[in-house]
């Protein structure tokens, strides 16, 4: 049976007339701003990584919406609380726009040398771990509050070792095998992601499948 919260979500899904808030303009200004401002100072590796990041997201939500189309249950993570737009049943506009900060910020916290080492390990490796931790401790904090559903054990704060591994770790590993790349690999590798995010998104929206 497919849980009150995760009817909601799936009530209001891209429904903009009913969510919509204002607020979600200023937010989108700023994401622009972001990026068009790193655009301006030329740091395309940065802007690519940013890509690569928010395309392993979406990736992630459409994986998560075929989990709830295919169990009729619940997704592997649902959102609850207000929103100013549903996107898909896991991801509201909101989230959205953070995750396309998240990768921005990610590479700035990388040292310039690429083969450094922090604690012993190659830096980008170590970031990676570590800001996939920091985000896991934040999920269990919101899912604490009940703004982001569980409904599995092996998805849940009693088991946040999933989330890690397959939440989080893949958007920084992107992000920065991304923002190393040359540019050649970093256009081949947008290219494949988004066109796969593109083709997924324009054949099952219409179908009412995500």
């Amino acid at each position: 049976m497919i849980s009150e919260t995760n009817l909601y979500s799936q009530s209001i899904l891209r429904d903009f007339s009913t969510t919509f808030s204002w607020y979600i303009i200023p937010f989108l200004l700023i994401v622009i701003y972001i990026y068009a401002k790193e655009f301006s100072e030329k740091n395309y590796s940065t802007l690519m990584a940013g890509f690569a990041f928010l395309g392993q997201d979406l990736i992630n939500e459409i994986i998560n919406s075929l989990v709830f189309f295919f169990t009729k249950k619940a997704p592997l993570w649902g959102t609850s609380g207000n929103t100013a737009g549903q996107l898909l049943i896991g991801l509201n506009i909101e989230i959205f726009f953070m995750f396309a900060i998240m990768g921005i910020s990610a590479t700035k916290l990388l040292p310039n040398d690429k083969t450094a080492k922090i604690l012993g390990i190659n830096n980008r490796i170590f970031t990676a771990l570590l800001n996939s931790l920091l985000c896991v401790i934040v999920e269990c904090w919101l899912s604490s509050i009940n703004v982001l559903t569980w409904e599995y054990p092996y998805w849940s704060t009693s088991f946040p070792l999933l989330v890690f591994i397959f939440g989080y770790l893949p958007f920084f590993s992107v992000c920065y095998y991304v923002y190393d790349a040359n540019l050649r690999k970093q256009k081949t590798f947008l290219i494949i992601q988004w066109g796969t995010i593109l083709l997924f998104l324009t054949t099952l929206i219409p179908a009412n499948i995500i």
